[in-house]
């Protein structure tokens, strides 16, 4: 492998966003050479399940931006996000780890219910840099292709895309994806804190051992996620919360898991010291059972003994949004109401929680699965209609 010092090149996340069908999965192909539909189920059904991940470092040779020559300028991890409308709760989680973000919108379609929930979804956890790929113009002609594109522009206008490059493209045809590594090679990489306490945000986690590695071989669970803030290192010993749902009679409660970081990876780089930017696996000490099919996903890590407490009592300041957003058929946001349940997505946890004040455009709420209660963190409140949780307003913890 060449030998590059990963820490030293300028890291992003970048989202991949849009409605399912839309060539989402294709495009990261395209972008990064690797496939991020990896699960048994998505490969049947042909659609993102879960969040997918995939890294590159953009190169620049001359003035063209690609991914195979030329001098190392940045480091990207790719997070594919699921389209479907069924999946709402885990594209929030992907928004949640997001610096930047690329809306797909396929130009043979156009924009779709799942476009604008996409869309929203960024507002409301406050991504300020967005790119629209406006992909398969390979599918229309050129008249089409100007259409749609006028179209598009249209759709963001008023919005915090308003602004953003649409990149007509084919993913299919490899046309013009250099013109999104160019893009994504000039996005302002946010300021990193860090100074603070170390926050990891645990998006996947993971039994990485295959069936009948001899107990000697075992490697412990591995945690995906983003470090939001602080450095942490290899050997480190580390807390995750809420932690592990323990049942007692009809009661549940939550135990705080201690365990140590063996080694620390960046894609396919090993790493001894972390800090905020791109994607991140921590191997840990934790029985890889502990780690099997995303247990641990929602959790959050620190430094042992620095993470606040986990509450079930959260305030939230909300705003509600006047439609809405991911239904074909255009429905107003009714007030919300005392004993009102609600599904509210904080960094890549969900949990389910009911109103018991609301005063001011402040709510109480009492919830199903704790959170460490992180004043100021961004929330993502639906409401289930008609059998789906649909977006319906953003706040922050207070």
């Amino acid at each position: 492998m060449e030998q590059i010092d990963i820490e030293k090149l300028p890291a992003i996340n970048v989202g991949i966003f849009g409605h399912i069908d839309h060539g989402k999965t294709t495009l990261v192909k395209q972008l990064t050479g690797k496939w991020t539909d990896t699960h048994s189920e998505e490969l049947k059904r042909g659609i993102t399940i879960k969040l997918g991940y995939a890294d590159l470092i953009i190169r620049k040779d001359g003035n063209k931006y690609n991914r195979e020559k030329g001098a190392p300028i940045r480091y990207a991890s790719i997070i594919d996000v699921p389209g479907h409308e069924m999946l709402m709760v885990t594209m929030l989680s992907g928004a949640a780890i997001t610096d930047c973000a690329i809306l797909v919108i396929a130009a043979n379609e156009g924009i779709k219910p799942q476009t604008r929930e996409h869309l929203i979804a960024l507002q409301t956890k406050k991504i300020q840099n967005i790119i629209v790929v406006q992909n398969k113009i390979d599918l229309v002609t050129k008249e089409q292709a100007i259409k749609n594109y006028q179209e598009i522009r249209e759709f963001l206008k008023g919005g915090i895309a308003e602004n953003a490059p649409i990149i007509p493209v084919s993913a299919q045809q490899g046309i013009n994806i250099d013109l999104i590594y160019e893009q994504l090679a000039n996005v302002p990489v946010p300021k990193r804190d860090k100074e603070s306490k170390p926050m990891f945000v645990i998006a996947r986690s993971f039994d990485i051992n295959k069936p009948g590695t001899n107990v000697d071989d075992l490697k412990g669970a591995v945690l995906g996620g983003t470090l939001k803030k602080g450095i942490i290192k290899e050997g480190n010993e580390i807390e995750i919360k809420p932690g592990l749902m323990i049942k007692k009679g009809n009661q549940s409660e939550y135990k705080t898991i201690r365990t140590k970081i063996s080694s620390i990876y960046k894609g396919n780089y090993k790493i001894k010291e972390a800090s905020p930017g791109g994607s991140l696996a921590f191997q840990t000490e934790l029985d890889p059972s502990l780690g099997q099919a995303d247990n641990l996903s929602g959790n959050i890590s620190g430094l042992k003994e620095t993470l606040p407490d986990i509450t079930k009592i959260i305030t939230i300041k909300f705003n509600l949004f006047k439609e809405v957003i991911g239904m074909q058929e255009k429905r107003n946001v009714e007030p919300i109401k005392l004993g009102e349940t609600l599904l509210l997505s904080i960094n890549t946890g969900i949990t389910v929680g009911s109103i018991k004040r609301i005063k001011d455009g402040e709510m109480d709420v009492t919830l199903k699965i704790p959170v460490v209660n992180l004043k100021g963190e961004n929330v993502g409140i639906a409401r289930n209609i008609q059998g789906h949780w649909r977006l319906v307003g953003y706040g922050e913890l207070i």
